[in-house]
């Protein structure tokens, strides 16, 4: 195998926390059409509406606040109140304003491998809201190249690291997703570290890969010895 040259990561829930914020919109959510539908209820029609979105509004707080207005108006047939719109609406317009907030140990590895490896970040999501997020963190002069792409698969990683110095085979992709960070890269021929969150949203699930390129570490703090122990 081709020594590690390229190192990507995932944004959200890797770099700084992000579903937390989407939890308590659900829970905020699922308080206005209380009396219409049970949690639950709620939860299930509105990941259902979430699934069937995807392919028109993407990844994101955009795609998530129409999804609950959608929701909101199927539980309601039609009658939701304007102020619960309105709720959902600003609900919405926080998310997306919310300060960034860093996990543990991101700034310190991330600028630690930036002085020895080719840093890339990798994430799905509204462009601009990402862009926005990244220049908040403080971390984007540290990345080489930044890659906003509308879903993370096999061919999306492979033409992301043809470029790349090392190629797919000196590649590695640093995430909090199974089934979009670690993966597809791996089928891409690359590496794929899964980072677990504490909250995971439940699309984002799939089975670990039984693959030699395949690592779990329990946060960001212990990646600079395995990129020293692989590389």
């Amino acid at each position: 195998m081709r020594k590690l040259r390229t190192l990507a990561f995932d944004a959200d829930d890797t770099l700084w926390h992000n579903e937390r914020f989407f939890k308590l919109t659900q829970a905020r959510f699922a308080e206005l059409l209380g009396d219409y539908a049970g949690p639950e209820d709620l939860d299930a029609r509105l990941m259902a509406a979430e699934r069937r979105n995807l392919g028109r509004y993407g990844f994101g707080v955009k795609g998530f606040t129409l999804s609950m207005i959608e929701t909101a108006l199927d539980v309601t047939d039609h009658r939701v109140p304007g102020r619960v719109i309105r709720e959902l609406v600003e609900a919405g317009r926080d998310m997306l304003d919310h300060p960034i907030e860093l996990l543990p140990h991101a700034e310190e590895t991330v600028a630690a491998l930036a002085e020895s490896h080719h840093l890339m970040l990798v994430t799905k999501g509204d462009l601009l809201h990402q862009e926005r997020k990244l220049a908040q963190s403080g971390l984007g002069e540290m990345f080489d190249a930044v890659e906003v792409v509308s879903d993370k698969t096999p061919p999306v990683y492979a033409r992301i690291f043809a470029t790349a110095p090392g190629g797919p085979e000196g590649a590695m992709m640093i995430g909090n997703s199974m089934k979009s960070d670690v993966v597809p890269a791996i089928e891409a021929g690359s590496w794929g570290v899964f980072v677990p969150h504490e909250h995971a949203w439940d699309f984002e699930h799939a089975e670990a890969p039984e693959d030699p390129r395949f690592r779990e570490i329990a946060d960001l703090g212990a990646l600079p010895d395995l990129v020293a122990e692989i590389g």
